[in-house]
């Protein structure tokens, strides 16, 4: 019994003579985490921008500002940090970091540094100092940039003459875009590389792809007076347009002389290029983002999807005064009539009566729709400078059916959408427009029906020679459409004038707003333009 209690009092005599032999032991076996724990925390915090997760890392709780003035200035838009092999003694430790900022529209910025970390209340937190930013950060210094900017690249047409210049037309101007004085937001959407006051694209063009005609400048990152590093700019690349120089002569001597607002968009049938813009007055560039009802334009779509369906241009047909359908009753302009005829006659001639009982009949609200889609109605437009889509809603009714095959309802379209529709019937295939080649589309290629294009040639072919546009002094060779587009409310209403066609490879669309009959007086415009070329 005695020997037992003597083993008793050695044995916990033992244990304390060890205690009190390492007592640094006892402390560190009782530190909660790792040294490179905390430093792995600390850079994601970094790495997110989060400065109340790095706070929470301190050894010394202070305010890091120091990392917002650098986010900042040098418009950091990602930070990567890689850290290296902890090295630890005595209750401190040392993780040395390599940290990749991107920086706006000037690239990537690579230094070393190290993380300090240091024992407090038993935890691993860290030592930070401003050094622990960068190494040669000191209090009160302040990062900036210095830079020295390329000279600004040319936007020209597609034979390589500059339109930038300031001494083109109106409408090639309003594409363009001009340069202004860069403002505080503008510095803030493109990075601390610009600074107020320096010449920057507003509008057009010039704002769509001031990266990339700016370039990039030689930068120099400076703390204080100190100079981190040089980075290397680079010039600025031309941004070539589709505009034929030519075409867009043509075009503007088309509208210039009218008094009502007009506008033209010619297109390259077989690329989809946009080969001329005018518009005959300032401000709202209604080629690209007016809003009209497309009229009996839109039955050139509507036909498409009537000869897909089996309806020949040979098929006779009726053309009455008037027809009802889902109880809305439907005229023709000036109440005109043609009894029985050919399809292609009603087409020629531009029956409402005729097209939309077939519309209903062998189309339906989700064939139109179809159709309408095929040939970019409701696809994203991506031409270079902003343009509205067209816009084709599924009809809610047989009524709204109706008046959508003859381009009324609640169907918009831009001259832009309609000669896009012109150059898909001519080519058989509808393209995405464009104003810069080498724009990435949002929308695909589609390709018209079988045996539709040639159908609709003869179909468009009659409208010139002994329809709607017979009188309009169009030359040889054109195919068309024209369009009168009622719009307003009340007993009678007021009419844009459409025409839309094509002639070789030139595609277009001419809309006279509020212009009245678009056989009287969109299509002479056309013929203009046309014998213009």
């Amino acid at each position: 019994m005695a020997r037992g209690r003597t083993i008793a009092i050695v044995s916990c005599a033992t244990v304390l003579a060890v205690g009190a032999a390492a007592g640094g032991a006892y402390y560190v076996l009782h530190t909660r985490g790792t040294p490179g724990e905390t430093a792995q925390r600390f850079a994601a915090a970094w790495q997110a921008g989060d400065q109340g997760a790095m706070t929470a890392e301190l050894a010394t709780p202070q305010q890091l500002t120091a990392y917002e003035q650098q986010r900042s200035v040098l418009a950091v838009e990602s930070t990567a940090i890689q850290l290296g092999k902890v090295t630890e003694g005595d209750g401190r430790a040392s993780v040395p970091y390599t940290a990749t900022l991107a920086l706006k529209n000037i690239g990537e910025w690579t230094y070393q540094g190290k993380i300090d970390l240091v024992v407090a209340d038993r935890t691993w937190k860290v030592d930070w100092t401003p050094a622990t930013l960068h190494p040669s950060l000191t209090g009160g210094a302040a990062f900036s940039l210095k830079t020295r900017w390329p000279e600004r690249a040319e936007i020209t047409d597609g034979e390589g003459d500059r339109i930038d210049t300031g001494t083109v037309g109106g409408s090639v101007q309003q594409l363009v875009g001009y340069l202004a004085k860069a403002t505080k937001k503008d510095v803030a959407k493109l990075g601390s590389s610009y600074k107020v006051g320096q010449a920057v694209g507003r509008d057009g063009l010039q704002e769509t792809f001031q990266k990339r005609l700016a370039g990039t400048p030689a930068t120099e990152i400076k703390l204080g007076d100190k100079t981190l590093e040089t980075m290397e700019g680079t010039e600025g690349e031309p941004v070539r347009t589709t505009l034929d120089p030519r075409v867009q002569a043509a075009a503007v001597t088309a509208v210039k002389d009218l008094d009502k607002p007009t506008s033209l968009v010619a297109i390259e049938p077989s690329t989809g290029e946009i080969l001329a813009v005018v518009n005959n007055q300032g401000g709202f560039n209604r080629a690209l983002d007016g809003r009209y009802p497309p009229g009996s334009t839109f039955k050139a779509v509507t036909a498409i999807g009537l000869l897909a369906a089996g309806v020949s241009p040979q098929d006779q047909v009726t053309c009455p005064m008037y027809a009802t359908v889902g109880g809305l009753q439907i005229r023709n302009s000036d109440k005109a009539e043609f009894g029985s005829l050919s399809f292609l006659d009603s087409f020629a001639h531009s029956c409402n009566t005729t097209f939309a009982p077939l519309a209903q009949q062998k189309l339906g609200a989700d064939k139109m729709l179809d159709v309408a889609e095929e040939v970019g109605f409701n696809q994203p437009l991506n031409i270079g400078v902003p343009a509205t889509k067209p816009s084709f809603p599924k009809a809610q009714s047989d009524a709204e059916l109706a008046a959508e095959s003859f381009g009324q309802a609640r169907i918009t379209a831009s001259p832009l959408s309609m000669a896009s529709v012109a150059a898909a019937i001519a080519d058989g295939t509808w393209r995405p427009p464009t104003l810069v080649p080498t724009i990435k589309q949002k929308a695909d290629e589609q390709a018209l029906p079988e045996g539709v294009k040639s159908e609709l040639h003869s179909m468009m072919a009659a409208v010139v020679t002994k329809g709607t546009a017979k009188s309009a002094g169009l030359p040889s060779g054109t195919y068309g459409k024209t369009g009168t587009a009622e719009y307003g409310t009340g007993e009678k209403l007021d009419s844009h004038a459409w025409f839309i066609g094509f002639k070789d490879d030139v595609a277009f669309a001419v809309v006279v707003e509020g212009g009245g009959g678009g056989g009287k007086v969109a299509a002479p415009v056309a013929a203009t333009f046309l014998n213009s070329l």
